[in-house]
């Protein structure tokens, strides 16, 4: 059996994530929520930086649009917020495209547009 990545940390900000859907429920824009879960993160003591911009290269040369992170958390995590009907394997994708411009290994996909709470852990 395999070893979880970053398990304690990514299960905190998932238990984070439930305490603003608990509060908003569905229905708000993602920026809301991620006004939210940045209370949340704030008081909770855990590091982050939200809207961090990362290059994409192409054949060498820096392309002039870039790919900015919803949250980046402790480092090493990518939070990609979502407030839609369902996850999509677009989104899935997406998502490995963002840990492979920023080199990191985990991506948490966190949808506030159902009834409950959805998450998808993504590794590259």
């Amino acid at each position: 059996m395999s070893q979880i990545i970053y398990k304690h940390e990514s299960y905190f900000v998932i238990g984070l994530c439930m305490n603003v859907h608990n509060e908003l429920g569905k229905g708000f824009s993602e920026a809301v929520y991620g006004d939210a879960l940045e209370i949340e993160l704030k008081s909770n003591g855990v590091p982050f930086q939200r809207e961090v911009k990362f290059n994409i290269e192409y054949k060498g040369k820096t392309l002039k649009h870039q790919y900015y992170a919803d949250f980046i958390v402790d480092d090493k995590i990518i939070l990609e917020l979502k407030a839609i009907e369902k996850i999509s394997s677009g989104h899935i994708k997406q998502t490995m495209n963002y840990l492979a411009a920023s080199q990191m290994k985990l991506g948490l996909i966190v949808n506030f547009g159902e009834d409950q709470l959805t998450y998808k852990r993504v590794l590259l």
